[in-house]
């Protein structure tokens, strides 16, 4: 049995760890498609923004699909009235034990020429969400993913997720270009700018996809996400006003982005600017440019950081005892 020496095997898996990954494919997209990546934190509105944005453009005459990417799988539920679909990894799995194949009509519903789907994800504690994102866009395509004619695709990802699935369509230019949904508080402009980092990341590597701009979501008009995208330098698409009346018919499931209506004019320049808005390159903040955006009283940024002590960590007094490591010179 040949033993393969300690330092040697330190020394591939130090240059293991330094390769960079592949960069993404970067030839020109042909698509007439628009596959459109949105993401934001957790909870920010980014599936109350899609399903009426979603809506008014099928009103416009416009094919849509819309794709929940979300573990929670609730991205399709305000379309459909509460309602929650048949998740692809949840129906797949079922058929699977069934010994059936998965068909388009038992994971893909529709609601007034909106089309809607699920991914779904592990349960609570028991696999990987992202890795749960890259087998469902595996089954996607065994389903003809590539080949459906839709004018615009979707795609709903949580923001506050860093690993390697909830980056999927940044990485493998699987989208043309990302929209981020924040609002004015420091922890959804985290997310945005981390997005965008994602974003020049891979730009760096020769990928594709860009920025397209931001929505404000519940804007109370105190400026730091605007100041934000003008920062980074992303437009802003649309600014959804934080309104009692719009959180009511939210909670209750109600499209409120129907043409004609209260808020029908806000979700057509929506639709209308998600469609022309080209793919930028940001500019990601740093977290001192980030903090900046707010005043001091806000982010608590002029605490200083103090240094801890071994009497602070142990209680007592500690004694200096010298130390029994055996220094060699260099050779």
């Amino acid at each position: 049995m040949n033993v393969v020496p300690q330092a040697t095997m330190k020394d591939a898996l130090r240059a293991e760890a330094a390769i960079e990954p592949d960069a993404p494919v970067s030839t020109p997209v042909t698509k007439e498609t628009q596959i459109i990546a949105i993401y934001g934190k957790g909870g920010i509105g980014k599936s109350f923004t899609l399903a009426n944005l979603s809506y008014m453009m099928a009103q416009q005459g416009k094919k849509v699909l819309l794709i929940g990417c979300d573990p929670k799988s609730d991205t399709t539920s305000l379309l459909f009235g509460g309602k929650a679909c048949p998740t692809i990894l949840e129906t797949s799995s079922k058929k699977k034990l069934a010994g059936e194949e998965v068909k388009i009509g038992d994971v893909c519903f529709k609601r007034d020429g909106v089309y809607a789907m699920e991914l779904g994800g592990p349960e609570v504690g028991r696999g990987c969400g992202g890795r749960g994102i890259i087998h469902g866009f595996e089954l996607l395509e065994k389903l003809g993913f590539h080949e459906w004619g839709f004018d615009y695709v979707l795609l709903d990802f949580l923001g506050d997720v860093v690993c390697g699935g909830f980056g999927l369509p940044i990485a493998r230019d699987m989208c043309q270009k990302v929209i981020v949904v924040g609002s004015n508080d420091l922890q959804s402009l985290y997310v945005a700018n981390n997005v965008c980092s994602a974003v020049e990341y891979f730009r760096k590597l020769g990928g594709n996809v860009g920025v397209a701009g931001m929505v404000i979501n519940k804007d109370d008009q105190t400026g730091e996400a605007q100041a934000f995208a003008k920062a980074v330098g992303i437009p802003v698409l649309a600014a959804i006003p934080a309104d009692d009346g719009i959180r009511k018919k939210s909670a209750n499931y109600e499209i409120i982005g129907l043409p004609g209506g209260q808020w029908g004019s806000l979700f057509e320049e929506l639709a209308t600017n998600v469609g022309l808005a080209p793919p930028v390159r940001p500019t990601p903040l740093s977290q001192d440019g980030l903090l900046g955006l707010f005043t001091s009283d806000v982010t608590g940024r002029d605490v200083v950081l103090e240094p801890a002590t071994m009497e602070d960590m142990c209680g007592v007094a500690v004694l200096d005892k010298p130390s029994l490591e055996v220094v060699y010179d260099a050779a």
